[in-house]
């Protein structure tokens, strides 16, 4: 038998005819929230464009014994095969050992790869061919090494906390963002056959506190869920995403990977998600719990003690369907929804083997690595993914995602008057130890291109910005002379005051919580410069009358101790720009790439300024867990400054341009569609969900066969003996709801959930227009402006689009705007609905650049 959580009920809103739900609050707080029970797991394979993939793997499956099932739903321990994550295979029906590899910018533990530009700094282009092409690399190089899975793109965290130790994996504090960015990042990933994967779903906001059994709880209402957290894995679902990471932490008080009311209703009922959910690793809590809660496959298959092979399932989850506690029509959806995302991407056909080691660099070594033993064999074959297509597009985002925040006396770009060129920093050069001096980018040192953790990989190389900076100097004979100590204050004011130009590099990382750099134990302690940074900048703008400053940072930082400096001329957030670093800031720097990056996050004067909820939870608040109550609801980053009417140094979506833009300030509005309050009702399921007439075979066919011989430490789903399936007379203890069949959300359907939320209801148009002399990008925003008392912000992301022009050059800028993007979320009814009297749109160039407005009615 497994433990199971008891999960009591959450009250979410209120309940009305249309919908009967549980009581449901709209304020969480503390232990008393917990989420409701929604039973049972929905079947995969109800939406049409699936269709042709679970009628394979229904013929599949059919012929799988229990055994086969269990060895894909679970992994086979850590390093027990060649990648992070490795299922069991099926070699009789020629279905492989899944190979699932982090991560979001790259083959982690790989060599011969791709650093690609991190999340975040991709969300800084605000390009949706950018982000579409990225994943398309990514995936194209995931394939090249035989990974089944890329463990990406990330959208979650999403920025709640600006201290967040991972929000630099995702694209920015904004969940319209971030679900544009993942949505094009999927289509791109598995385009090239390797299956995405959503994560981590969902409220996995800071880094402390984020594991184990006693794990944070994240208590976050059911409109905040909806509007916030969820969105981005709304637009995951809609591009037909294979995979969905459940996360470490609890919301409401359940374990993620076990919480029904999210995995069963939200995810796999109202969005209609065909794929597969996987946990963390060791993020699952419970066995019977997760099951019937909505997970389909365990990583990497340990149990609540790291690498201690002591499964949840495994042989465990077999014994489970054996009395009765897991029905066997629950692991039947499980592995169907796994071989199905295989069969979905096409990698039933001429897909590699993983041809790569992520535990050792040798080219042969143990094949079971974690097993410490033979057998052995070629374990690396060094195989060469990267190409110049690849590096070139590493460059191209890195240095279209260059925000110009401050260009007093048009100071950038250089120009070859500037024969005498001063760098000053740390984070100009490679460290002594080369650009993977510390493990899994686990340290500050040297320049900044990457964040740390799972989510990072190793650089083949790195563009250092000095030496990139001194090659273009070179080209019209300027010289170039640099202090790189950050603590040597002296020496750099001295140089400084020599220069006709100073460059000054400061920076701040952060990562995954399991690594602790200084103070940073994988959340930021505080939104300061590292390393003397500050102290740097103002050194040199003290000597130097036009100094640029160069930030490569995970997230926002304070920059009020010398902005207003009066010799701080020009500013570039660079942010995590990859292996072409150097190569790329260079092209900003003098010009050959017109910077038209836009904030993806707010940069305040204050960490206060962000809210008093927006602060990290550094101190357990509470026993046995602590509780993060997620009281700032819908105002994250703008949306908090707009409602305090608080002035930033720098808004959300803003950046400067060496050419200027004009946009028209007339709106040309095209109705679509009726704009009435809800959407058309559900429809019902475009195909019908396979069902299985399995059987539940005698324990003596399950017991490992005589003289099989085990490989050490691999997680099996054998029993030892027929003694260990229990025939207890006495009922499984069910989580309370678990017998009641919930009721069905009118907000849900095929992926995505229901259809007419994505019609569009009017096109919105403007024309912008190049007044500059030199050609330059300009990326056109909409905000929506719902009605006052509708309890939304102020304004909220709705459209963006990136448009190139040549001087004098105009073009006209359309927008689709749908239900989905003009609706709020009705608790009481379980719905979306359209606001009365109606919803405002204004275009700018960022969240506080308003250039035009129009007025979309709500019909009756």
């Amino acid at each position: 038998m497994f433990g199971f959580a008891t999960t009591a009920v959450l009250v979410l809103g209120i309940s009305s005819t249309a919908y009967t739900s549980p009581t449901l609050e709209t304020r969480q707080s503390g232990a008393s929230t917990h989420s409701p029970p929604w039973y049972p797991a929905p079947l995969g394979g109800t939406s049409k464009s699936w269709a042709g993939a679970y009628q394979k793997a229904y013929e599949m499956v059919s012929q799988m014994t229990l055994l086969e099932k269990i060895n894909i739903t679970t992994g086979t321990g850590w390093a027990m095969g060649p990648c992070v994550g490795n299922t069991g295979p099926v070699p009789r029906l020629d279905f492989p050992s899944l190979c699932l590899q982090d991560g979001p910018l790259g083959v982690r533990f790989a060599d011969k790869i791709t650093a690609f530009p991190a999340g975040i700094t991709v969300g800084g282009t605000w390009d949706r061919k950018l982000m579409r092409a990225r994943g398309e690399a990514l995936g194209a190089e995931f394939r090249g090494k035989g990974a089944n899975v890329l463990l990406g793109p990330a959208m979650g965290p999403l920025g709640k906390f600006p201290a967040g130790g991972r929000n630099w994996e995702g694209f920015g504090s904004d969940p319209y963002l971030q679900g544009v960015a993942s949505y094009e990042s999927v289509l791109g990933i598995q385009s090239q056959g390797v299956i995405a994967t959503a994560k981590h779903w969902v409220g996995n906001e800071q880094e402390h506190f984020r594991q184990g059994e006693n794990a944070i709880s994240s208590n976050i209402d059911d409109r905040t869920l909806h509007e916030v957290y969820m969105w981005p894995f709304q637009d995951s679902v809609k591009a037909g995403v294979g995979a969905v990471m459940c996360s470490y932490n609890k919301i409401n008080n359940t374990a993620a990977c076990e919480n029904s009311w999210l995995q069963n209703n939200v995810l796999k009922d109202q969005l209609g998600f065909q794929g597969f959910i996987m946990s963390d690793w060791g993020a699952q809590m419970t066995g019977v719990n997760s099951a019937i809660g909505g997970m389909d496959m365990s990583m990497p298959g340990d149990g609540l003690v790291w690498d201690q092979r002591n499964s949840l399932w495994g042989n465990k989850l077999t014994a489970s369907v054996l009395n009765g506690s897991v029905p066997i029509e629950r692991v039947d959806d499980m592995v169907t929804r796994i071989v199905a995302a295989w069969y979905k991407v096409g990698q039933n056909s001429g897909y590699p083997a993983p041809n790569f080691s992520s535990w050792t660099k040798n080219s042969t070594g143990n094949i079971y690595y974690g097993s410490y033993e033979g057998p052995v064999g070629v374990v690396n074959q060094h195989v060469d993914v990267m190409s110049d297509a690849h590096s070139t597009l590493a460059r191209k985002v890195a240095a279209e995602s260059i925000a110009l925040l401050k260009n007093d006396r048009s100071t950038l770009p250089l120009t070859r008057k500037h024969r005498k060129i001063g760098v000053y920093g740390e984070d100009a050069i490679l460290d002594a130890g080369g650009p993977n001096v510390c493990p899994d980018r686990g340290c500050n040192k040297g320049t900044l291109a990457s964040g740390w953790g799972s989510g990072a990989v190793d650089f083949e190389y790195l563009s250092e910005p000095l030496a990139a900076i001194k090659a273009k100097a070179a080209t019209y004979g300027a010289t170039v002379t640099a202090v790189t100590n950050n603590t040597l204050l002296g020496d750099v004011a001295t140089s400084a005051a020599k220069q006709d130009v100073c460059l000054v590099f400061i920076n701040a990382d952060a990562g995954e919580g399991y690594i602790q750099w200084e103070d940073v134990a994988g959340d930021r302690p505080n939104l300061a410069t590292q390393k003397n940074g500050d102290a740097l900048v103002l050194a040199v703008a003290n000597a130097c009358k036009n100094t640029v400053v160069v930030v490569h940072a995970v997230g926002p930082i304070l920059v009020e101790p010398w902005i207003e400096h009066r010799n701080v001329r020009s500013l570039l957030w660079a942010h995590l720009p990859g292996l072409e670093s150097g190569n790329a800031l260079t092209d900003v720097l003098w010009g050959a790439t017109n910077p038209s990056g836009k904030l993806p996050y707010t940069i305040g004067k204050t960490l206060a300024d962000y809210g008093a909820d927006a602060a990290v939870l550094y101190t357990a608040n509470a026993q046995p867990w602590p509780q993060q109550d997620f009281k700032d609801g819908l105002l994250i980053d703008y949306r908090h400054f707009d409602a305090a009417k608080i002035t930033p140094r720098f808004p959300f979506g803003f950046g400067l341009s060496y050419t200027k833009f004009s946009q028209s300030r007339r709106l040309d509005v095209v109705k679509r569609a009726p704009m009435t309050p809800l959407p058309r009702p559900r429809p019902a399921a475009e195909v019908k969900a396979p069902v299985y007439n399995s059987s539940i075979p005698a324990a003596s066919e399950v017991v490992f066969p005589p003289g099989f011989t085990k490989i050490r430490t691999l997680i099996y789903p054998n029993l030892n003996s027929t003694s260990e399936v229990s025939n207890s007379s006495t009922p499984y203890p069910y989580p309370p709801g678990y017998s009641t069949p919930a009721a069905k959300s009118p907000a849900g359907g095929p992926e995505g959930g229901n259809p007419d939320l994505w019609t569009v209801l009017y096109t919105v148009s403007t024309t912008v227009r190049n007044t500059g002399r030199v050609a330059g990008a300009e990326v056109v925003q909409l905000y929506t402006e719902p009605p006052k008392g509708s309890g939304a912000p102020v304004r909220q992301l709705r459209g963006f689009e990136k448009v190139f022009l040549r001087p004098g050059e105009s073009r006209r800028v359309s927008f689709e705007l749908t239900r989905r993007d003009l609706s709020a979320w009705d608790s009481a009814a379980q719905n979306w609905k359209v606001p009365s009297p109606g919803v405002g749109v204004v275009v700018g160039s960022s969240s506080r650049s308003v250039v035009a407005k129009a007025w979309l009615k709500t019909e009756a």
